[in-house]
């Protein structure tokens, strides 16, 4: 797959800022900056969501790569599981996550949280009664919005970064532990 979208040119000083955090610049960013005022607005909101603290960041962040998976968003995976690394989550369980059906390294909250992820990525969205309530008895109402808003906006990143036909920049080439292909 190619790019759909060209890479704009970022500001120099953004550019350095991103090669100095990611050492490269995150290729949604370059596309994004086609409209720079969506991708101000996107960089923000972004920033605001990776504040949020209710729900636990290993949650978080293996929901995001199950949307992803499913969705077929090989950048969001890479960015996830380098992320995974920069947070010190468990690089075993994050490298399954593609598979997690299949891999036993899971907890049974954290399976719940695969499950919830993938069921409202399905379109129709498939969550059932019955997991938003066993969700909601884990992890309170404050950390199950959080993750809820938390996979939305992993959804919006997924779906727009395959439609631009942007893919895996190699961040998670860093990782020891290689990320197990999805079933």
């Amino acid at each position: 797959m190619s790019l759909r979208v060209p890479k704009a040119d970022l500001p120099a000083e953004m550019r350095e800022n991103m090669i100095k955090q990611l050492g490269a610049v995150p290729e949604p960013v370059e596309v994004l900056w086609n409209n720079p005022k969506l991708a101000e607005a996107n960089q923000e909101f972004a920033a605001k969501v990776a504040t949020w603290d209710a729900a636990d960041e290993s949650l978080k962040t293996f929901a995001h790569m199950a949307v992803a998976a499913q969705v077929g968003c090989s950048w969001c995976l890479d960015i996830n599981y380098f992320a995974a690394l920069n947070q010190n989550l468990d690089l075993t369980k994050a490298s399954q996550v593609p598979r997690w059906r299949e891999s036993d390294v899971f907890t049974p909250l954290e399976r719940e949280v695969l499950e919830y992820a993938e069921a409202m990525t399905n379109t129709p969205t498939t969550v059932t009664d019955e997991l938003s309530a066993s969700l909601l008895a884990r992890l309170g109402p404050a950390a199950l919005v959080e993750l809820t808003v938390f996979i939305a906006f992993a959804n919006m990143a997924a779906r727009a970064n395959t439609a631009h036909g942007i893919t895996s920049q190699g961040y998670s080439d860093a990782c020891e532990i290689p990320l197990a292909q999805a079933s």
